[in-house]
């Protein structure tokens, strides 16, 4: 059910940023950001999403934002897997390998590390826990601890957005739209 809170609430100051956003991309503002800015003092989700998928990590934004949109999927969340497979599609110039991925983990052109990455992901995000085996099988697989670690931290974030989004009911943009929102989050990540 969609809640009136991402429609009426806000403050001036970010109603002046709603309409700014929609003059510059020609787009309707995004529900992610509609929440985000709502009480961006009560999670701090921003914050969290931005060091997640912008801070220092050997992973590349576009592998972040493919764990982001497989998460999201693991998630039955429709709006953050278009979301996310856009900015991993802009980020790593290949659709069809992202695309490939969300469409059959086990023969997409990826590499070991990660895919046995992604499988840790939809594990934890499906069944709640992983195991020392499933550790295991990452480092056996060439993952690094801090890559674990910059993993989990990804899954951490869209365990949260997709589950909210899902909650909110955020309504389905345009492609165009979904385009937008890639150009921008590559331009200027999840400030």
């Amino acid at each position: 059910m969609r809640l009136a809170i991402l429609d009426h609430g806000h403050s001036a100051g970010t109603k002046v940023l709603f309409a700014l956003i929609r003059i510059a991309s020609r787009q309707p503002v995004l529900d992610v950001i509609k929440l985000a800015k709502y009480r961006p003092d009560f999670l701090r989700l921003q914050e969290i999403t931005h060091e997640a998928m912008r801070g220092p990590s050997t992973w590349s934004i576009a592998d972040r934002e493919l764990m982001a949109a497989f998460v999201a999927k693991s998630n039955q969340c429709e709006w953050c897997t278009r979301a996310h497979s856009a900015v991993a599609a802009r980020a790593s110039q290949d659709r069809d390998r992202i695309a490939a991925v969300l469409s059959d983990l086990e023969s997409a052109p990826i590499e070991d590390a990660l895919r046995a990455t992604l499988r840790m992901l939809g594990r934890l995000t499906r069944e709640h826990s992983v195991t020392p085996d499933d550790m295991r099988a990452l480092l056996a697989s060439g993952v690094s601890r801090e890559q674990i670690e910059d993993a989990l931290a990804v899954c951490f974030a869209f365990n949260i957005t997709a589950r909210l989004a899902n909650a909110f009911g955020f309504a389905m943009p345009t492609a165009a739209a979904f385009e937008s929102g890639a150009k921008y989050l590559l331009a200027r990540g999840y400030r």
